[in-house]
């Protein structure tokens, strides 16, 4: 993929750091510190709360009934459980590569450059996605505008955002994140008074749609596993969190607390919507194709129901957008601090209101993303489908390799650093080896869904051929530092003959 300058091997291990939770575990980087605590808390909030949540839940609905509950409560614990994990070792070893660091650490330098290079990788085409996405609902609204000025547009504004200080983005996302959040807490409230006949010309529906039209399970427990493959994948998006951490002012202490407060709220949000949604209307009352917020909006009476959601799914797509194109320009950069990308990346803005924006790395995100954007618009259902399915289950690659992370760095930081355990996963290593087999559960339970099969696939073939250049590239530095040993080597002898002589 690139040249890069040789570095020192991953194994043996290096110490982690002194025993001191003050001092940092990884070098401090040149990046800005202008992300807030309230920025963070609210990335983390906001960041998983998308259309996934608000469109696609309709899809899980349909395959799982009133059970689709369950199957977020199981999605739920296992997204949480790897957070749990990731913020304890991001609370220790706060970096802008995040988990990409931590397999370094933990599993040696192959790791490090697969897991960051996929995960870019993700970020920027699912980036084309949430453009072309947020272009339909303005096109609908003017549609004077084509769909693909709209999407230049949203790419400019965003990458002037991401060029400018960091809390630039931070502000963009706080009140994204507000938004949805707030249009959530609403829902639930509108829902609860619903489901009771507090509302106006309502009548209280109490348990039956809960119950009837089949029962809770009208698709057995295959359907609440069918509802796990199709809702897990709303809960990426959280590592952003972990990401931003390194440009707050206390990146051990901001992540711990974002971790702590995010997870159980975005499982609340998740499970509660679900519960409301099944238990105002009948599971069967879906209809593909349209929110189940919108139905249920439009069922209690809430004029206009359809735009106002158009309007919130649009404010999420485009916060996802920002929120990918920042975490997708973080991660390249970590992966150019320590040569796995091109060292032309790491020039940073310098001093003052804009400074410590690494807008090399922005652009070279950027970039990729409007080619993404332009493959999404020629040829949606040919060569963009093939890079969509590509990255269809990296999501879960990566998880599992921040447990693997995990189950290795914990026991060196406990000897080499245990003040820095400010943050700790629950029942180690019991749970952590629970969540690795429920993310290989998945992928294997994908591999028998006729529909998710080509993801696990091509995700598979992007993940071995990453694979390949990550092994490759070290086995070229090993002959490279072993050619430059023997040559220095020879050298000396040459000079103890010539004394001799």
């Amino acid at each position: 993929m690139h040249e890069a300058p040789p570095a020192a091997p991953a194994v043996p291990p290096e110490p982690l750091a002194p025993a001191v939770a003050s001092e940092p575990l990884v070098p401090a980087e040149p990046l800005a510190h202008g992300l807030k605590q309230r920025h963070l808390t609210m990335l983390g909030l906001g960041g998983v709360i998308g259309a996934g949540l608000f469109v696609g839940s309709g899809a899980g609905i349909a395959v799982a009934g009133p059970a689709i509950v369950v199957s977020y409560l199981i999605a739920g614990a296992l997204a949480m459980l790897v957070m749990r994990m990731l913020g304890e070792m991001s609370a220790a070893m706060p970096a802008s590569g995040s988990f990409s660091v931590h397999a370094e650490r933990a599993l040696g330098r192959w790791a490090g450059f697969s897991v960051g290079w996929l995960y870019w990788f993700l970020l920027v085409v699912v980036l084309a996605v949430e453009a072309t996405a947020a272009a339909q609902i303005a096109h609908g609204w003017v549609p004077a505008v084509e769909p693909w000025a709209w999407v230049l547009l949203f790419m400019v504004v965003f990458t002037a955002a991401n060029l400018t200080a960091v809390k630039n983005f931070g502000e963009f996302e706080f009140w994204f994140a507000s938004l949805k959040v707030g249009a959530i807490v609403v829902f639930l409230v509108l829902g609860l008074l619903a489901v009771f006949g507090l509302l106006p010309d309502t009548a209280p529906v109490g348990m039956t749609n809960l119950t009837g039209q089949g029962g809770f399970l009208p698709n057995g427990w295959s359907g609440v596993v069918a509802g796990v493959l199709t809702v897990v994948f709303a809960f990426g998006g959280l590592e952003v969190v972990t990401i931003a951490a390194a440009e707050t002012n206390d990146p051990a202490r901001a992540v711990g607390r974002a971790v702590r407060s995010a997870v159980v709220r975005i499982l609340f949000f998740y499970v509660g919507s679900m519960l409301v949604i099944v238990a105002v209307l009948p599971w069967t009352a879906q209809q593909a194709g349209l929110s189940p917020y919108v139905k249920v909006l439009d069922t209690i009476g809430v004029p206009s129901a359809g735009q106002v959601m158009n309007i919130v799914v649009f404010v999420a797509l485009l916060s996802a957008l920002n929120a990918n194109l920042y975490g997708s320009s973080r991660m390249v950069f970590s992966l150019a601090e320590r040569g796995e990308a091109p060292r032309g990346l790491l020039k940073v803005s310098g001093s003052g209101k804009g400074g410590g924006v690494p807008r090399r790395a922005v652009l070279a995100s950027v970039a990729f993303g409007f080619v993404s954007v332009l493959l999404n618009l020629l040829w949606p259902d040919t060569v963009f489908l093939y890079m969509l399915n590509s990255v269809g289950a990296v999501l879960l690659f990566v998880w599992a390799l921040i447990a693997l992370s995990q189950l290795r760095l914990r026991e060196r930081l406990e000897r080499e650093a245990p003040g820095a355990l400010t943050l700790r996963m629950w029942c180690f290593p019991y749970l952590s080896w629970l969540t690795l087999a429920g993310l290989l559960g998945v992928l294997l339970l994908m591999l028998t869904d006729d529909a998710a099969r080509p993801q696990v696939l091509w995700s598979a073939g992007a993940t071995a051929l990453v694979l390949m250049v990550a092994v490759g590239r070290q086995r070229r530095e090993r002959r490279v530092r072993k050619g430059s040993a023997d040559a220095e080597a020879g050298a000396g002898a040459e000079g103890d003959t010539e004394a001799d002589v």
